[in-house]
């Protein structure tokens, strides 16, 4: 569907209860509570999905948009979802619309608003929100400036093009608190995640000459860092930062013996591609799966399919 056909849907409909994805980041959550804020804008009754997962990182910006007890919704928004298998965690049920960004995207709902150009989904919503009331209010103006700066590391990862910069730009003239949101977002540490990053520089291992980064994160080092899941926002953009590296991996221990992957390239290479072979998906660029091995093993089976994929 295009942008003024999603608009006139939704204008029809009412009673929405908006959908973020597993381990929710700033783009899936700004996202749906900016458009969630629009629609009520719009007059009509739409509530954010409570999400389990969400980190007090984000928190407070999404929070007065959070469901009650036993909201019952007529139409249900997928944002920033690329499959029903990332639907939140506690969430048991059907989507009817689907917002989203992502190539891999399996088109699971009737109706769909997909543009896969776009380095976030807040851009998506952004044109949507004007095309439903007009105008842009400043609440929506920071939820957008999160989505979109958070999906592109504060203009610096390689999905930055020019209009990323022009929707920013767009987004401060409609009242978004830049300065305020960046240091937030961006700046602030926590002493455990800099402790972390310690430990997960000091091992981290290279391979084809320093052309693929991988970063491992285990159990045993959230547990001498005290590191919890506030404290592993982006930490996937660690590896990439290794001068010669084409391709970065980082590998995430799980609780339950599995291990969660997140992958970043350079045009070069193909992470989508890579990551589908493990039943997941994301850009050309920025993909993740989940492996059913440890950490090491995981390491073992991701290098053999790379040199597969790329020669």
């Amino acid at each position: 569907m295009k942008t003024s056909e999603t608009a006139k849907l939704f204008l029809t409909k009412d009673n929405f209860l908006l959908l973020t994805h597993k381990n929710p980041d700033g783009d899936t959550l700004g996202s749906a509570a900016a458009l969630c804020s629009a629609l009520r804008r719009a007059g009509k009754t739409a509530y954010l999905f409570p999400n389990s997962e969400i980190t007090k990182k984000y928190e407070v910006y999404v929070r007065p948009y959070f469901a009650p007890k036993g909201f019952a919704a007529e139409y249900t928004i997928a944002v920033d979802i690329a499959a029903e298998k990332l639907f939140p965690l506690d969430f048991s049920g059907k989507a009817d619309f689907c917002i989203d960004h992502h190539p891999s995207n399996t088109k699971y709902t009737k109706y769909s608003l997909i543009a896969p150009s776009k380095a976030s989904c807040g851009e998506i919503v952004m044109q949507l929100i004007k095309a439903l009331n007009g105008d842009i209010s400043e609440e929506e103006a920071n939820l957008l400036y999160i989505a979109v700066s958070t999906d592109c590391g504060c203009f610096v990862y390689s999905n930055t093009k020019a209009d990323t910069l022009r929707a920013a730009a767009e987004l401060l003239d409609c009242g978004a608190d830049n300065t305020t949101l960046n240091v937030a977002l961006f700046r602030k540490i926590s002493q455990a995640r800099m402790k972390l990053e310690g430990m997960i520089y000091s091992g981290m291992e290279f391979y084809r000459g320093g052309q693929i980064s991988v970063a491992t994160i285990t159990q045993e080092m959230l547990k001498k860092t005290r590191a919890t899941e506030e404290d592993l926002d982006d930490i996937s953009g660690l590896a990439g930062k290794a001068e010669d590296a084409v391709l970065s991996i980082t590998i995430r221990e799980q609780t339950n013996g599995e291990s969660r992957i997140s992958l970043r390239s350079s045009p070069a290479v193909d992470c989508s591609e890579i990551c589908a072979v493990f039943g997941g998906g994301g850009h050309a660029m920025a993909a993740g799966c989940t492996i059913q091995s440890g950490p090491e093993k995981a390491k073992k089976m991701l290098l053999d399919v790379i040199d597969e994929v790329w020669k």
